[in-house]
């Protein structure tokens, strides 16, 4: 999820820069260079906090649904009921700016595309709906989007990869639409496999059957090999002409 919002919080970032003035490809990955490493040594120091947490948290609680109920009784225990505000006020200050971020960014984006709505009718389009699922309580939220998380994140991970190896393809439109379909094809699989396991009594999926023979399929990366396949043969059978500048071969 933190790469979902990476790539949001990049072209929101990237359009502020912009419209400051600031527009040479350098200067932009410097400042984009200089905030991501910010970004990765505060969630760093936060997720080495959580495992501690999580390591040292036997016998707080027991029978616990989700991590946020071992974070509240983890915090009771230490500190008390004035703990819990704490708490709450952190995380009140820790999601309010993700989710300013990502308002602004989703309702951008689809403004760009459909121009008729407004922005602020989007923000408010969004923040409702956000209002809403988010009040279905966490473990409900966790069981919903899991099959979704597991569909999408591959897509996310291919195309950070995609964008950094963008300069090696000859047909960097043709190499971007096969790899993506190649991870979301077997990330599906990956999906649909596990709506069982997190809905009682759905079914078994005849999709499954048959399939537990790709590599990694037990582990939940059946997209894996056969992205990074695709990406090989992408290098290799499409590789950008020595005489061809880069930026003016497309698929």
């Amino acid at each position: 999820m933190d790469t979902f919002a990476s790539l949001m919080f990049g072209m929101l970032i990237i359009d502020l820069l912009k419209e400051r003035g600031i527009s040479d490809r350098m200067q932009l990955f410097k400042y984009l260079a200089l905030s991501g490493l910010i970004a990765a040594c505060g969630l760093a120091f936060v997720y080495v906090a959580l495992f501690y947490l999580g390591g040292t948290s036997e016998g707080v609680i027991a029978n616990a649904n989700n991590g946020g109920q071992i974070i509240s009784a983890y915090v009771v225990a230490l500190f008390g009921q004035p703990g819990l505000w704490i708490l709450a006020a952190i995380v009140v200050l820790a999601c309010l700016t993700t989710a300013v971020g990502l308002l602004s960014a989703c309702s951008d984006f689809f403004h760009s595309l459909f121009p008729k709505i407004a922005y602020r009718h989007w923000v408010l389009l969004f923040g409702v709906l956000s209002a809403l699922v988010a009040n279905i309580g966490l473990s409900e939220l966790i069981k919903l989007s899991f099959p979704v998380l597991v569909l999408c994140y591959p897509l996310a991970i291919s195309l950070v990869m995609l964008t950094f190896l963008e300069g090696w393809f000859g047909c960097p439109k043709r190499t971007f639409r096969l790899v993506l379909l190649v991870t979301l094809v077997f990330g599906a699989i990956d999906g649909v496999r596990t709506i069982p396991k997190v809905f009682e009594g759905a079914p078994q999926w005849m999709l499954m059957q048959g399939l537990e023979y790709l590599p990694l399929f037990d582990a939940g990366l059946a997209w894996l090999l056969p992205t990074a396949l695709a990406i090989i043969l992408s290098l290799l059978f499409m590789r950008r002409p020595h005489d061809a500048p880069p930026g003016d071969q497309e698929g």
